[in-house]
Formats: structure tokens, C-alpha cells, sequence
């Protein structure tokens, strides 16, 4: 059991960190929820119907679409677009790695999809990008779906129009909702861009070795 928790140990406090999160997102969104319930004078909604709440929803699809557009822009961008004396960033005057080349004979050990043809190898030579923008893409439609749902039930107790789902594709408030969490995705990796060139955190693998010069490029 030691030897797993200190394997995996990044990914289980990271799992922890979102469950604690995405509880404590729930918790208060569901009081924010009946606060404004209570002053339109309606019934507040039970906790449990408020798991498929559309506003509840929509907040966190908004959230996980600007998180997997900035990984996914990342993850693309960084394998042809180059950052000298970053760590984020491949060296702009070497090669491709050795590791990315084409062997002439594919090792045993390498992963099953590389013995499986060009196509194949193709794809998993991409399949992180493309997995990445798959997220992207899913939850941006989640959060268009549950959005357009929560604006049309705002309509329908003002006694507006509603907007159906597709038309709700060209509304403003869709749109200012994803860029407000894309601008700081895209300003907080190009910070940290930046900034691991000049800046260093001990033992970090995103960072520098403390010792090693600006103008050195990658880890």
C-alpha cells in the first residue's frame, strides 16, 4: 500500500483536491441557489434535485471546458511553438527527441498501438491532443446544453420568450461565460511560460534545476 500511495501519489491528491471542491461547489451553490428562490418568493429546491439542477450543471461543465481548452492548447501548441530558456517549452535548436523518433524495428516493450500499423501509430503519436480537445469540445456542449436550460427557465418565471437550445449557440451570455474563463486560462500558462524561465521551484519536475542558467530551455 506504500509503495502505491508514493506511485501514485500526485494523482490521488489531486482526485481528493477536486471531490473536496466540487462538494464544497455544490454545497454553496445549492445555498446560493435557494437564496435567490426564497427572494422571487418560490419553493427552495432539495439538495438532491439540485445535482441535475441546469445551473449547477452549467457551472461545472463551464469550468472543465476552459480547463481542457487550456491543456489541450498546451499540449498542441508546445510540440511546434517553442519558448527559449522556459521549461514549459522544447529546446528551439534541437531535433525532434529521441524518444519521438521512428525506430527502424519498434522496440517489444513499446505500447500496443505502435505495432498496429501507420494509422495506428499515427493516432497515438497524437492520441493526447486529440483526447484533450475531445474533453473540450464534450464540455463545451454540456455547458451550452445546461446554460441554455437555465436561461430558458429564468425566462419562463418572468414570463419572457424562451431561447431555444440550438439559437442559444449565438447568445451573448454563452459566449461571455466561456471567455471569461479562457482569457485567464491562456494568461496563466503563458505566466508560467514566462516565468520558469527566470523563477525556480526545488525539486518541482515543471521547474529548472535552482542551478541551472535563463537561458537554458526545457527541464
Amino acid at each position: 500500500m506504500s509503495r502505491f500511495l508514493k506511485d501514485n501519489g500526485l494523482t490521488i491528491v489531486l482526485m481528493l483536491l477536486f471531490v473536496v471542491s466540487i462538494i464544497g461547489q455544490f454545497l454553496t451553490g445549492w445555498h446560493v441557489q435557494n437564496q435567490q428562490l426564497q427572494l422571487h418568493g418560490e419553493q427552495p429546491i432539495g439538495i438532491v434535485a439540485f445535482l441535475k439542477d441546469p445551473l449547477f450543471l452549467a457551472t461545472v461543465f463551464e469550468n472543465w471546458e476552459s480547463e481542457f481548452l487550456q491543456m489541450s492548447a498546451y499540449v498542441v501548441l508546445t510540440a511546434f511553438l517553442f519558448q527559449r530558456g522556459s521549461a514549459e517549452s522544447a529546446d528551439p535548436d534541437e531535433g525532434a527527441r529521441e524518444g519521438d523518433r521512428r525506430p527502424l524495428k519498434t522496440p517489444a516493450d513499446a505500447p500496443a498501438p505502435l505495432h498496429r500499423g501507420a494509422l495506428a501509430r499515427w493516432l497515438y503519436s497524437r492520441s493526447l491532443g486529440i483526447v484533450l480537445v475531445i474533453l473540450f469540445l464534450a464540455s463545451f456542449v454540456m455547458h451550452w446544453v445546461f446554460s441554455a436550460k437555465e436561461a430558458a427557465a429564468e425566462a419562463a418565471s418572468h414570463g419572457q420568450q424562451t431561447i431555444p437550445t440550438f439559437e442559444y449557440l449565438t447568445s451573448a451570455q454563452l459566449w461571455f461565460e466561456s471567455f471569461q474563463n479562457w482569457q485567464s486560462e491562456f494568461l496563466s500558462t503563458a505566466v508560467i511560460v514566462v516565468l520558469s524561465i527566470f523563477l525556480r521551484q526545488k525539486g518541482s519536475p515543471e521547474s529548472k534545476p535552482v542551478a541551472a542558467p535563463h537561458g537554458q530551455t526545457g527541464v
